[in-house]
């Protein structure tokens, strides 16, 4: 039966070149984005899949960042601690130098102190990005390594980097102030201060003073000071009595009229100043706590103090030994964890494409056949179209 009113030949025709449209316009937005997955609408599952991935390849590019930035931090702090152990090599030498007994000690320890201040700059200047990790102010650090995923949960993965104090960090110090007369202690057995009336006296015990502790006494407005060597360090509790002594000449060597100081025989460590200026006598005593680390240990090095300097040298080097070795381990880590993280994102950028790059070759093809595919569609719709009008000559 012919009908005017339905023709399914052209329906049929219709439907199928919209499907051929439809696949051919599809075909057409993998070519043109290069994606099989473009959207949500084209696979949601994958699409969410994707998604993830991507987030985590942006995590891990930013790892690779924190990386070199932890990478270059560490080599900073590595190449310091082995330039200082070439220095310390150099003090090593002027000290055996100093075992000869013609050796200029005067000059070799100028020597020293020079080097000394070239290591305290290259302490305070090993720092990157303002983490200095070898000066004592920065005990430790993380840098982010990796991402550590869990189903929906995402955790962060640092790699500890350890600092080391080479430098010269205020230490806890073990000089003190004791058997104080005359005068006001504070609290901390650090410092002590008052004033002393003509004819009157004050005095102070020091123990307990190491290497470095450096002990300083104003009168009036005359500064006296004298800092602990490792050579006097390394005369048991005789520190505390070199000290003193040494404040003692130094007063009495003032020339100030009527000022005296005396060491108390039979009282390791007490001094005892004697005021007869005609006048009130304002005291002030301080300890400074010996500086930590290398730094400390230098400060107040006698190059000529024999066995105990050598071997005060040689402890110092297997610091700065070690903590070069210690540098250089996690550096190689860091390097390591880089070159994961770069193959890592490779990988997940690969499974990305995997899931929805569009294959070319195939779309190429597809879209050839598409194309024939609606021409012929268009063919048949025509066909179908012209149907009705044989109609007309049953009519005739």
């Amino acid at each position: 039966m012919s009908s005017i009113l339905t023709n399914s030949s052209a329906m049929v025709a219709l439907q199928t070149l919209k499907g051929i449209n439809s696949n051919l316009a599809k075909t057409q937005s993998e070519i043109s984005t290069g994606k099989s997955v473009a959207s949500a609408k084209d696979n949601s599952a994958i699409w969410a899949i994707s998604k993830v991935m991507e987030s985590d390849v942006s995590g891990f590019e930013t790892v690779s960042t924190n990386l070199a930035t932890g990478q270059s931090m560490v080599s900073v702090a590595r190449t310091a601690a082995e330039s200082i152990t070439d220095d310390l090599k150099a003090i090593k030498e002027k000290v055996v130098a100093a075992q000869d007994p013609s050796a200029d000690q005067v000059k070799l320890g100028a020597e020293v102190t020079q080097i000394v201040d070239m290591i305290r700059s290259k302490v305070s200047g090993a720092q990157f990005n303002g983490i200095n990790l070898i000066d004592g102010s920065t005990p430790s650090t993380g840098v982010v390594g990796s991402l550590d995923r869990n189903g929906s949960s995402v955790t962060v993965n640092t790699i500890n980097v350890a600092g080391v104090d080479l430098g010269s960090t205020p230490g806890a110090g073990t000089a003190t102030l004791g058997s104080l007369t005359g005068l006001t202690a504070a609290t901390d057995t650090h410092s002590a201060g008052g004033s002393v009336a003509t004819a009157g006296t004050a005095a102070f015990t020091l123990a307990g003073a190491v290497a470095g502790d450096e002990i300083k006494i104003t009168l009036g407005d005359r500064d006296f000071s004298y800092t602990v060597t490792t050579a006097d360090a390394a005369a048991g509790n005789t520190p505390n009595d070199i000290a003193v002594n040494a404040l003692r000449d130094q007063i009495n060597n003032s020339g100030i009229a009527g000022l005296t100081a005396s060491y108390t025989s039979g009282t390791a460590g007490q001094l005892t100043i004697n005021n007869a200026t005609g006048g009130n006598l304002n005291i002030a005593i301080e300890v400074t706590a010996s500086s930590g680390g290398l730094l400390g240990a230098l400060n107040g090095f006698a190059v000529g103090g024999g066995q105990a300097s050598l071997d005060a040298i040689e402890t110092m080097i297997t610091t700065t030994v070690n903590a070069a070795a210690s540098f250089g381990a996690v550096e190689s880590r860091l390097e390591s964890q880089s070159a994961f993280v770069s193959d890592l994102t490779s990988a997940m950028k690969s499974g990305i494409g995997s899931l929805v790059d569009a294959d070319m070759e195939e779309a190429s093809a597809r879209l050839q056949a598409l194309q024939t595919q609606q021409q012929l569609g268009i063919q048949a719709l025509s066909i179908a179209n012209q149907q009705p009008q044989s109609i007309l000559s049953l009519f005739r």
